[in-house]
This record gives structure tokens, sequence and C-alpha cells, in this order.
């Protein structure tokens, strides 16, 4: 009997400094939770094309609410977390320009909705460090820059390819290489020019 109370007395005193030990290091957390992190800026959309998303709504209100991440401590962003979340989920549904409607474009913003939805999850676990929400924030970032950055690269191509006009069979370019966005603009370019050519026969006397 004797053994037996002291080895509860044990066990209630080891018990007892586990858990003073976890109260002073969630204790210790805390301040840590409130230290304003700068983060790196996101990529934003060339100047030269905004005009080219004026109307893309959902991606106008998720680089605006990014600009509260730039400083911004673990709380304040877990506390904007949900609507991060659902503002990404609103991109993902929302009807995709033509030009940006790829699978490559597609796979980008289904990246940040999972980054999105991974610091949303951050608000449900109590002790979560404020080092591995710092890390999730910037993740979440990195991922909508890669949104922005493939919108840049389209634009540019596209713009690059209004802008030259060449026969492409004189180069001997293989057609079945070309993806979708540039064979179109290839395509529309030819056509012109051969109504260009008929429109001149027209106008010299023969």
């Amino acid at each position: 009997m004797k053994y037996l109370i002291l080895l509860l007395l044990s066990v209630f005193v080891i018990s007892c400094g586990n858990k003073t030990q976890d109260i002073a290091d969630l204790e210790k957390a805390k301040p840590l939770m409130r230290v304003v992190k700068k983060h790196n800026a996101t990529v934003s959309v060339k100047p030269d094309f905004l005009k080219e998303v004026e109307n893309w709504q959902e991606l106008k209100e998720i680089d605006s609410f990014f600009v509260k991440f730039r400083e911004i401590s673990p709380n304040e962003a877990l506390s904007n977390a949900l609507e991060l979340r659902d503002l990404v989920k609103s991109l993902k549904d929302s009807v995709t320009p033509s030009l940006f409607d790829t699978p490559s474009f597609k796979t980008r913003v289904n990246i940040l909705y999972n980054e999105s939805l991974r610091l949303a999850d951050l608000t449900l676990i109590s002790a979560i460090k404020a080092t591995d929400i710092n890390k999730q924030v910037d993740k979440t970032i990195l991922a909508f820059s890669a949104v922005n950055t493939k919108i840049n690269t389209t634009l540019t191509k596209k713009r690059f390819e209004d802008e030259i006009d060449i026969q492409f069979d004189f180069i001997g370019l293989d057609s079945t290489k070309i993806d979708t966005v540039s064979k179109k603009s290839i395509d529309l370019r030819s056509k012109q020019k051969l109504l260009e050519k008929n429109k001149l026969k027209e106008q010299i006397p023969e």
C-alpha cells in the first residue's frame, strides 16, 4: 500500500510538472504571435497590362487584400486567413478570361487555393507557433505571385505575337509544337495579311 501511494504521488508530481511546463511554453509563445513580420510583396500585374485585367474583379480583390500581409503579425494573419481563403475560392470558381483559360494557369490558381486552405487550417490549431504561421504566409504570397507572373508572361507573349509580322512557312516553324494561344495569334495574323494582299490586288488595274 505504501509503494502504491508513492507511485501515485510520483505520477501526480510528474503530471503537474509537465502541465506547468506546457503553460510556461504557451505563455512564452504568446508575445511572438503579436510581433509584426515584414513579408515580401506579391508580384503584381505589370502596369502595361492592367487594362487587360481591369474587369477581373476577383483577381483585383485578392491583389488588394494581400497588401495587408506585407507587414502583419501571426495573430493578424490568422484573423484574415478565412477571408483570404474565400476570396481565392471566388477566383477559382470565377469565369476565367479565355486567354488564361489554360491548364497551366488553372494549376497555379489551384496551388494558391491549397496554400490559402492551409493558412486557414492553422486557425484550428490552438498551440500553433508564430514561425509556422509566418512560413505559411510566405508560401501563400509566393503562390499568388506565381499567378500574376503567369498573367504577365501570357500577355507579354501575346503582345510580341501581335507586333510581329512574319511568314512562318518560310522559316520552317513546326506548327504542331505551338501552344493554343500562339497558334490562334498566328492564324489571325496570316488571315489578316492575306486579306490585305487581296485588297491591294483589287486596287491595282490590270
